[in-house]
């Protein structure tokens, strides 16, 4: 294994806890990147990032902790942003609609990069199964950003409606990941009920391929 040469000067620049809280939470996601979560110990992040052991033992005291904290923070990366995007993009209802269930499908199902491996590296771990929820929340909580402002309803009904868009997309994600449905199909049946549910006109599935036949 080659060791590669630490990010930062032998003498690490001083930084605040919260400035090198993020470093190393960036390190730490390259790392995985190039390397994988299998590679990723407190004892090689500290030497990446050029500081010393008990600094990185300082931010996380436990492997498990840095995979969790990274785990909610490539989430919130992501759901933010596409937030951001969304309601800066001044959208119709339907446009927002197609665009929300196609981001969440691609997103839920994909199975590659850092954020499908950290949570290959937790499963099975109790944290894990609390800190989804507190994902789901966040997403929950972007639904209801993004669609507010084209739905008329009460906020109450406007979350528990959101809630329920939420669940039914991790259920058409998990059908793409088995292989049970194809992206497109997936997208298209999220956007139909995303549109039902708000009461939106014009987003109604378009099936991409056909249906498979059934086994006798």
């Amino acid at each position: 294994m080659t060791t590669k040469k630490p990010e930062t000067s032998t003498r690490a620049a001083r930084l605040s806890h919260e400035e090198r809280h993020r470093q190393l939470l960036r390190i730490a996601r390259r790392m995985i990147g190039e390397e994988g979560t299998d590679e990723l110990t407190l004892a090689r992040l500290a030497e990446r990032a050029g500081v010393s052991k008990p600094v990185a033992y300082d931010h996380f005291r436990r492997r498990i902790d840095l995979l969790l904290e990274l785990y909610r923070w490539i989430d919130t990366e992501k759901v933010d942003a596409f937030r951001e995007r969304m309601e800066s993009s001044q959208l119709g209802s339907r446009e927002t609609v197609e665009k929300l269930a196609l981001a969440y499908i691609a997103c839920a199902s994909d199975v590659t990069g850092e954020f499908h491996a950290v949570g290959a590296a937790l499963a099975g771990t109790p944290e894990r199964a609390s800190v989804f929820a507190d994902l789901l929340e966040n997403s929950v909580r972007m639904f209801i950003a993004v669609l507010g402002p084209h739905v008329a309803v009460a906020p109450s009904e406007l979350e528990r409606r959101c809630r329920a868009f939420v669940a039914s997309g991790e259920c058409l994600a998990a059908d793409v990941v088995i292989g049970r449905s194809t992206c497109a199909d997936a997208t298209a049946t999220f956007a139909a009920i995303i549109a039902g549910g708000t009461g939106f006109k014009g987003s109604h599935p378009q099936t991409a391929t056909k249906p498979r036949k059934q086994k006798p």
